[in-house]
């Protein structure tokens, strides 16, 4: 038989039968029953030994880049086993723990007696307490092993890959690279009947009289689930999005957000059926076990690709995209995803039934090669069309969209990817090829799902946090915020929740890759986010929640009693105004210290394991932030010492004015002209400081200097002068004003008048008074002022 021919039979085999399995490999989270006559806890600890053993057994075999991802995977696995036991035992301690310190110590004298059954309860606590004690010592030490191995494969796949990506081997377009696909040898011909053997012995049971009937029965009803299945769930959902979701940006999300939905739990849904149909009756072997597991994953990519691809562009319903893709773009595009997914169903289905039957490795390679020259010139073509249709907007005049210049960064990598892809295949480094492409593929994927992830999460806050929006205003009233600080929350939570998508997303594109599965996904992720890092700062994840709630009750508290503080208690005492404004704003300031303080001990933050924050806390402030310091201490100097005050009229670097508020970094001072001039603290504890009304008995002095002419009667002038400041009710009998001649020059005489007022704040309506009153009386008089000479 040809081996083309035999290729197609067993692809058809393993799409009805074993090929639509799900993982069928050993539960993760199953252990071993305890044999007859063994401590349980021994049993599991054998069983999680004799398993860590035959995983470095898998991976010493391994001989390739991609055979350790699902070792990696189960050694994953293996550790969420151990701190789940683990997790089970620490209440048993505890609990022995607390009966064991209850009982107390056995008694020291040897002649003492006790009651026997006490004796005999706390042996008992004592022997279940080190049993206990040596069951988490044992699960420690194998979870150590284990983190130590998944190091090992960590260096072990950078190896290998390193090795396949620098390996040449004969390019795409030489012929011996195609010569094993179309003339395989023998022995690769005896390995595949072999695969398409055990695929037949799998599924036979299902074909049997009597059971063929359900069988075609979960069949039909997969393919019903697959195709028609798929679009009810998506006219049902979309249904619901229509009539059920508010008018708006939320409910083009949500329709976008369904097609995905539909098209994932439809698919899944349809593999469980044909499992159930072929392998109802007997387990999987070996070999049809790794098919399906990798098999499982190549659905998963595929059905990303078609489920995103149409949720994207939206053809049927332009007003329902969400990336501003004009119609022509989409209509271009919109067949290249269900190509591109309909060939790495069949090319990667074929490279895995070749893996799983051990072929050799040459038609590994060249079918390898082929799935990366097809998957990269379907590429080619996407990025053709879309620089064709933007070439001809541009030269029609259109307006290019909004983000533009991100459209065009992703643009050109996807190019420059794709070029180098290509050229590695015609130089013959097929597997860098490979990677690249499987790379951009990857990216792709997860760049297009969480971009409708972040647009789903934005117009959500958006729609419920808006003030216009019944649950906004519910929510406004409930708090008792107002509109503008509910659109503040609003921005903000969109903006942390698209800043932990990104993270995300980021992490997602370095703990997966082409060919892994949502749930591999999600565990790699959460080992990343509640790994490490984590630990070293004794951070849980579900303390977030905690620490969340004691930022906004503190913050609410603080509020509460800062109102408290400035409308009821303090208005009450015999503080001055400036004393009380101290006050509240010192308290806020450790009142917000301490909900920090109290935020990082929710989490589990330990002081000791924020050393090096400390020391890189301590050269930060060595260098940049020194002023930040320095006026934070001189800002608490001036709220503790009072130099100056709320309301203190002060005089400093030219500036004069009225303190208006004293803040943690920077002092408010108030111009006459209602300005605002912000002083850093600094200046205030540092430089010459003139304070007009620290003592509360500061006295302004009005002064006027005027000019008159050579001929007039000093006297006269003097005394019309001194009876003007007398008879103003502003200026003070003591001290007395006065008259003094101030200078005598060709141009005329220049008098000098000054008198004392109550307070310097009404200096300047005085002198204003003063003035108007004077020359009302020099008119009176027949006296000019002098006036100035001309050249």
């Amino acid at each position: 038989m040809p081996f083309a021919l035999r290729i197609v039979i067993t692809i058809a085999l393993a799409l009805c039968g074993a090929g639509m399995l799900s993982a069928a490999d050993w539960p993760a989270t199953a252990l071993p029953s305890a044999a007859k006559g063994q401590d349980p806890a021994q049993s599991e600890i054998s069983a999680l030994q004799l398993r860590l053993d035959s995983l470095r057994q898998q991976i010493s075999s391994a001989s390739g880049y991609t055979q350790l991802e699902a070792p990696q995977n189960q050694v994953q696995a293996f550790i969420l086993d151990i701190d789940q036991l683990s997790n089970a035992l620490l209440p048993e301690q505890a609990q022995l723990s607390a009966q064991l310190s209850v009982m107390g110590n056995a008694p020291a004298d040897s002649t003492a007696t006790e009651l026997s059954g006490i004796a005999q309860q706390r042996a008992s606590l004592t022997a279940r307490k080190a049993q206990a004690d040596a069951t988490l010592s044992s699960l420690a030490g194998l979870k150590e092993n284990a983190i130590e191995l998944l190091t090992q494969i960590a260096v072990i796949r950078r190896s290998l890959l390193e090795n396949e990506l620098t390996l040449r081997t004969p390019s795409v377009l030489s012929p011996d690279f195609w010569a094993p696909v179309f003339a395989p040898s023998s022995q690769d011909l005896q390995r595949l009947g072999v695969f398409a053997d055990q695929v037949a012995q799998a599924t036979a049971p299902a074909w049997r009289s009597g059971q063929y009937v359900y069988t075609l029965f979960l069949l039909g009803l997969a393919l019903t689930v697959w195709i028609p299945g798929r679009r009810y769930a998506e006219r049902g959902l979309t249904w619901l999005c229509i009539h059920r979701m508010p008018d708006g940006r939320l409910r083009r999300s949500s329709l976008a957000l369904a097609s995905v939905v539909a098209t994932i739990v439809c698919t899944a849904a349809a593999l469980q059926l044909l499992l159930h149909a072929c392998t109802r009756h007997l387990p999987l072997p070996p070999m049809l076990v790794t098919f399906s597991d990798e098999f499982e994953k190549v659905v998963f990519i595929c059905v990303l690709v078609t489920g995103l691809s149409r949720a994207l562009l939206s053809t049927d319903h332009p007003s329902w995209r969400l990336p501003n893709l004009s119609n022509p773009l989409a209509e271009a595009l919109k067949p290249l995803p269900k190509v591109l997914a309909c060939t790495l169903l069949v090319l990667m289905t074929l490279v895995q039934i070749i893996l799983a039957a051990g072929i050799s490795g040459q038609i590994v390679t060249a079918s390898r090669g082929i799935i990366a020259l097809a998957a990269t010139l379907i590429i080619a073509v996407a990025l053709l069309r879309t620089g064709k249709i933007r070439r001809a907007a541009q030269a029609s005049g259109e307006s290019t969209p909004a983000g533009s210049t991100f459209h065009g960064l992703v643009y050109a990598f996807s190019c420059v990817a794709t070029f180098v892809a290509l050229a590695a295949l015609v130089l013959g480094y097929i597997s860098l090829g490979r990677f690249i492409t499987y790379e951009l593929v990857w990216i792709l994927i997860i760049f297009c799902g969480f971009y409708l992830l972040i647009q789903l999460f934005r117009d959500a806050c958006d729609y419920l946090l808006s003030p216009k929006n019944p649950s906004g205003k519910a929510l406004a009233q409930l708090l008792g915020i107002s509109d503008t600080r509910l659109e503040q929350v609003a921005t903000i939570i969109a903006g942390f929740g698209r800043a932990g998508l990104l993270l995300l997303a980021v992490v997602t594109l370095f703990v997966g890759g082409l060919g892994t599965t949502m749930d591999q996904l999600a565990r790699n992720a959460l080992n990343i986010l509640g790994g490490g890092g984590l630990r070293n700062l004794n951070i849980i994840p579900g303390h977030l929640l905690n620490a969340a709630l004691a930022i906004v009750i503190g913050i609410y508290l603080i509020r509460s009693l800062g109102r408290w503080l400035d409308h009821e208690f303090l208005p009450k005492t015999n503080m001055d105004p400036g004393m009380q404004a101290s006050l509240s704003t010192l308290y806020s300031n450790l009142g917000y210290a301490l909900v920090v303080l109290v935020a990082l001990s929710s989490l589990g933050v330990e002081w000791t394991n924020l050393a090096w924050i400390v020391s890189a806390l301590s050269v930060g402030i060595g260098f940049g932030l020194q002023e930040i310091v320095k006026n934070f201490v001189s800002g608490l100097i001036l709220l503790t010492e009072r130099p100056v005050k709320v309301g203190d009229l002060i005089s400093i670097s030219g500036v004069e004015g009225d303190i208006r508020r004293i803040n943690v970094r920077a002092t408010e001072i108030q111009l006459s002209d209602r300005s605002i001039v912000i002083v850093p603290n600094s200046q205030l504890i540092s430089q010459n400081l003139r304070n007009v009304t620290l003592g509360g008995s500061a006295q302004g002095v009005a002064t006027l200097e005027l000019l008159f002419a050579l001929d007039i009667d000093p006297e006269q002038v003097k005394n019309l002068l001194h009876d003007a400041y007398t008879e103003h009710q502003n200026i003070l009998d003591r001290p007395a004003p006065f008259v003094r001649f101030s200078k005598l020059s060709p141009d005329g005489i220049t008098l000098t008048v000054t008198g004392y007022v109550s307070s310097p704040r009404i200096v300047g309506i005085t002198k204003s008074d003063l003035l108007f009153n004077i020359l009302k009386r020099l008119g009176e008089a027949g006296i000019a002022l002098a006036k100035p000479a001309t050249t």
